[in-house]
């Protein structure tokens, strides 16, 4: 089985150096690239499949944000916003592609960002001169809900431990409900992937908890302008993309991912019945979706 090779690069935020940890799968002379960032709580683990059905095209390459997994901490947790991980990608792709030939391939990258991946994905494709040549974004759009926000914040901000893995494992299943129907060795992986056994025997979840400071500070307010910004983000983005929506989505609205196939970039639309927020992309019809489009010529 292809197994990937544990990475990790410096980056620098206002408030002082940290390490950002990514899985590199496939041959890392490839300088065909596909990045693959994940969702506010998950992590690179989340890919394997997908990074395992596409590493004979592309070198993929999955970081840990920062916060979260393998990855450091942000002494100052308010950075824990989307220009910090724009900033850290820059780091990441300036590592990757180092060895690139920029007289036969232009520096080029696709993306796959999952919900805060997507968002992070918009931000650097929107900017002049993006490395970013396709671009999937998988249930997020510039829409943002104030009341999901804070239900996340409060969620991700819990201090939550148990006593055993089963334990830790029924609750990250009950959390993900609406990634819909998995396998249980599917769920299980899941579960595997964002629970570490403390010190004293219980089991947490894999990130600083620090990282809800953002999402409780957010206000009707500040929200709508992150709004703006976030449209006018996504009408400066010039590459083809995907636009993967779960049918039961509570995040990505039907209309909003309408509106984003009629502007901008006029994104293609897909959409997975029985799924709401986020499709996995472990089950086969959803990785079809991801390699047809990212192996476009």
């Amino acid at each position: 089985m292809i197994e990937p090779a544990l990475k990790s690069v410096q980056c620098l935020s206002p408030a002082g150096l940290h390490r950002m940890a990514y899985q590199e799968w496939g041959d890392p002379s490839n300088p065909r690239v596909l990045v693959c960032v994940h969702g506010v709580t998950r992590v690179s683990d989340d890919f394997d499949d997908l990074a395992r059905a596409l590493a004979g095209e592309y070198r993929v390459v999955c970081p840990d944000v920062v916060g979260r997994g393998r990855s450091g901490r942000l002494r100052n947790p308010d950075l824990y916003r989307v220009p910090q991980y724009v900033s850290d990608m820059v780091t990441l792709l300036a590592r990757v592609l180092a060895n690139v030939d920029s007289q036969r391939e232009p520096g080029k990258v696709a993306w796959f960002g999952t919900s805060m991946g997507g968002l992070i994905g918009m931000g650097l494709a929107a900017l002049p001169d993006s490395p970013i040549g396709r671009l999937v974004l998988n249930d997020i759009g510039p829409v943002l809900d104030p009341a999901a926000l804070r239900r996340i914040g409060d969620y991700i901000g819990q201090d939550v431990r148990f006593a055993t893995f089963e334990e830790g494992a029924r609750f990250v299943r009950d959390v993900s409900a609406s990634f819909g129907p998995h396998t249980e060795a599917q769920w299980e992986k899941m579960a595997r992937d964002v629970l570490r056994q403390d010190a004293d025997g219980s089991w947490v979840r894999h990130y600083d908890l620090a990282l809800a400071q953002p999402f409780r500070a957010a206000t009707p307010e500040s929200v709508s302008a992150d709004e703006h910004v976030l449209w006018a983000a996504y009408d400066a983005i010039r590459c083809p993309t995907l636009v993967v929506r779960g049918a039961a989505s509570d995040l990505l609205s039907h209309a909003t991912a309408q509106m984003m196939t009629q502007r901008g970039p006029r994104a293609r639309l897909v959409e997975f019945a029985g799924v709401g927020h986020a499709p996995t992309f472990v089950q086969a019809d959803q990785i079809a979706v991801a390699r047809e489009f990212l192996l476009e010529q």
